[in-house]
């Protein structure tokens, strides 16, 4: 099978990163690896509250890149699962084309995690690419998902300001290239952090991006789901995501103000709020 590291080395700088960022991660925190559907996958568990969170991050990212909006769900009072999909950048399998490029193999790995790292129900919080696995899973214990700019439910939106800059990202790997894209991202006047253009950086250097996740495959066994996106997401702004969620479940989108496509990464104390609303949508602004 082959890796989506480009070299031996590069992939041990991604998972020197990561785990150098979880390392000095201020919560207390501890790290496991299962394997689902034949994939080794890395697991950071933190918190101890009533309520389990298990969160899936979206395509390029991973739970070290993601420890804004854990450190909000463990001060919320959740106990925190965060995983690392295989087949991207991270601490679980670097197999390319484990899934087929199926989501409904990622939805049966979702199960799988879940079903050995808790024996209670659990709420799902997935982000792009992860909402669209979070979405496929059709794990008894998952009693609510929260979906975050969620893919697989229609195309994205790619204008030519972002294909410039993922272009640049790609061809020419360099925390200037990495910033562009991020910002691109992000609602306008945001900076990315610091450690999110390193990480990025390591990525486009050293790993194969995957692309869109394709449709998400719902399972025959429906679950409480709340819909949100950020008021300026460029892959997905509320104007095109609003109909197809209406359409695909039945439900309507909460449209998040201040944010961009990583709404995760811009107003995690927000995103945690929607784990206290069951559905309900949550929008603090008005869907353009």
């Amino acid at each position: 099978m082959n890796s989506i590291y480009r070299s031996t080395t590069g992939k041990e700088l991604i998972r020197r990163w990561c785990l150098d960022q979880l390392a000095a991660w201020p919560v207390p925190h501890e790290r496991k690896t299962v394997t689902a559907k034949g994939a080794p996958t890395h697991v950071v568990l933190a918190g101890s509250g009533a309520t389990t969170v298990v969160f899936v991050p979206g395509t390029n990212f991973t739970a070290a890149a993601s420890l804004p909006l854990a450190t909000a769900l463990v001060a919320a009072g959740h106990r925190v699962l965060l995983v690392d999909v295989p087949g991207q950048p991270g601490l679980s399998s670097g197999g390319r084309g484990l899934s087929g490029s199926r989501l409904s193999w990622y939805g049966a790995w979702l199960s799988e995690v879940i079903e050995k790292i808790s024996s209670e129900p659990v709420m799902v919080m997935g982000h792009s690419f992860g909402a669209a696995i979070a979405l496929s899973s059709d794990s008894p214990r998952i009693e609510r998902l929260a979906l975050v700019s969620p893919g697989g439910l229609t195309r994205l939106r790619l204008t030519p300001t972002v294909l410039a800059a993922s272009a640049a990202w790609f061809l020419r790997p360099a925390p200037t290239h990495s910033a562009r894209l991020l910002r691109a991202m992000l609602a306008p006047g945001h900076s990315p952090r610091e450690e999110l253009v390193d990480w990025m950086t390591l990525v486009a250097r050293h790993a194969r991006s995957s692309g869109a996740p394709g449709a998400a495959t719902l399972p025959a066994r429906s679950v409480p789901r709340l819909v949100v996106t950020g008021e300026h997401d460029v892959f997905l702004p509320p104007r095109r995501l609003g109909p197809a969620v209406r359409a695909t479940l039945g439900a309507e989108l909460g449209v998040v103000s201040e944010a961009g496509h990583l709404v995760v990464e811009e107003r995690p104390d927000h995103l945690t709020t929607l784990l206290e609303i069951p559905g309900r949508p949550t929008s603090d602004a008005p869907v353009g």
